[in-house]
């Protein structure tokens, strides 16, 4: 039985799942299905990708970035039975104000695009990249991916990437985000935020920024992190500049328990980048853009939700515990 108030489980047995295939030695793998959402399910979608997802009791639920055909860009809620077929509300999310002052910015809508989705205590928590004065962080929660209450945004313009972690670290929630400009952000290091509420957000500090290579622009927090004995696995979109633009592609990272802006281990190269044609041609080429992590807790299986080409939503497979020994051998410690 679906309850939404409940904790996910731990075990998930129907998580969407393909082998890694013979001769095939990479840490994580593409689903053959993909793309698993084409930029045209529902009537007036331009394209569905960047998108969220989660277990819902004995299902699946998500909230998903719909570009129209208008090129407005909104978020709407969707369910699935296995994670792979979905079904995709028509209509954008109609989010309930908290407080007689959050209406103030939702009658400033400019845009709603991104989100992530996280099981926080005690309900789903959504965060978005939402549009007032240019782009911040909202935040959302819902326990039943019907009826969604919106708290004041979190931040001051301009902010993207705005990451919950799933539970309080020392008392405090915690949130990844990457300060930005208005535009389409040439730069962007990580920061982490703490809040009592979930209103007010502060004691932010630095993360870690640009490195040479595949991660040399920029870099954004993506699923909400992972708990581990070794720390918080963390997943994130790093981007190079090249001579046809943008190349956004997946890294990972672990970061301290107690001390999340403290990294443990940072891999030095990708894991996915942009090298199957959904993933290369579309509106936005060479884009892989995670926003959801699936895990069955017992085996370490991993289902990564994934943008492809800002325009299509993919799959990809991996192990928990392989991605954490290879940054525990490979990768390099600190900030930088």
């Amino acid at each position: 039985m679906t309850k939404g108030n409940e904790p996910p489980p731990a075990e998930l047995k129907n998580i969407p799942w393909e082998d890694r295939a013979a001769g095939n030695n990479d840490l994580i793998w593409r689903s053959s299905r993909n793309p698993i959402i084409s930029r045209d399910l529902i009537p007036r979608s331009n394209s569905i990708f960047n998108s969220a997802v989660v277990p819902y009791g004995d299902r699946f639920a998500g909230v998903f970035r719909v570009d129209d055909i208008s090129r407005i860009m909104n978020v709407h809620a969707g369910h699935s039975v296995d994670g792979l077929t979905w079904d995709i509300d028509h209509d954008p999310i109609a989010f309930v104000a908290a407080d007689e002052r959050v209406p103030e910015i939702q009658e400033s809508f400019e845009f709603a695009y991104d989100p992530r989705v996280t099981w926080l205590e005690d309900r789903y928590y959504v965060t978005w990249c939402n549009g007032y004065h240019g782009p911040t962080i909202g935040i959302a929660y819902t326990t039943d991916f019907e009826v969604f209450t919106q708290l004041d945004n979190v931040f001051l313009p301009f902010n993207r990437n705005g990451v919950l972690f799933p539970r309080k670290v020392n008392g405090s929630y915690v949130l990844l985000s990457r300060p930005s400009d208005d535009g389409h952000t040439p730069f962007g290091d990580m920061y982490l935020s703490e809040s009592p509420d979930l209103i007010h957000w502060g004691r932010h500090r630095f993360v870690m920024g640009t490195t040479p290579g595949w991660q040399s622009t920029k870099i954004g927090a993506g699923p909400t992190p992972i708990e581990t004995e070794e720390g918080w696995l963390l997943f994130y979109h790093g981007v190079l500049t090249s001579c046809n633009g943008f190349v956004y592609s997946m890294g990972a990272a672990l970061l301290d328990l107690e001390r999340p802006w403290q990294v443990i281990a940072r891999g030095n190269d990708y894991l996915l980048s942009p090298q199957r044609t959904y993933e290369q041609v579309g509106d936005v080429p060479n884009v892989v853009f995670p926003c959801a992590a699936l895990v069955d807790q017992p085996t370490g299986r991993m289902a990564i939700y994934y943008g492809g080409a800002d325009t299509v939503t993919c799959l990809a497979h991996g192990y928990v515990g392989e991605i954490v020994d290879w940054l525990k051998a490979t990768g390099r410690g600190g900030a930088e």
